[in-house]
């Protein structure tokens, strides 16, 4: 078993009894649309709908009660309480990530490694 390599995936995500909050998925959508401008563009890149990425952009914001995007002349931006938010999110995030790497290198006896995205 210690020639095999596996790679330490972590799905965490936050919610509310009024529903989800943030999750991987959403963190994603929400860089996206900070580095695209553009929802119609961050969708795209995620291969989701306009519809779909607007209507977990809206969840997210009817449960927390506040915008997470405002709208500009080219399309949106984080609002500053969204940015604040999903850089907190990333942030724990990685923690969470490494200490997940960390120990499953003295639980297991193959070599593990960290998830490095799909890009």
């Amino acid at each position: 078993m210690k020639n095999i390599k596996a790679v330490i995936r972590i799905h965490a995500w936050i919610e509310s009894e009024r529903g989800m909050i943030l999750g991987p998925g959403r963190a994603m959508l929400i860089e996206n649309i900070e580095k695209y401008g553009s929802l119609q563009n961050a969708a795209k890149k995620m291969g989701i709908s306009y519809r779909a990425a607007w209507g977990r952009i809206k969840k997210t914001e009817e449960v927390l009660g506040y915008k997470l995007l405002e709208k500009n002349p080219g399309g949106y931006q984080l609002s500053p309480l969204g940015k604040e938010l999903h850089d907190k999110y990333v942030a724990w995030y990685k923690k969470i990530e490494n200490y997940a790497l960390k120990e499953s290198k003295t639980v297991f006896p193959w070599v593990s490694t960290p998830y490095e995205g799909d890009e």
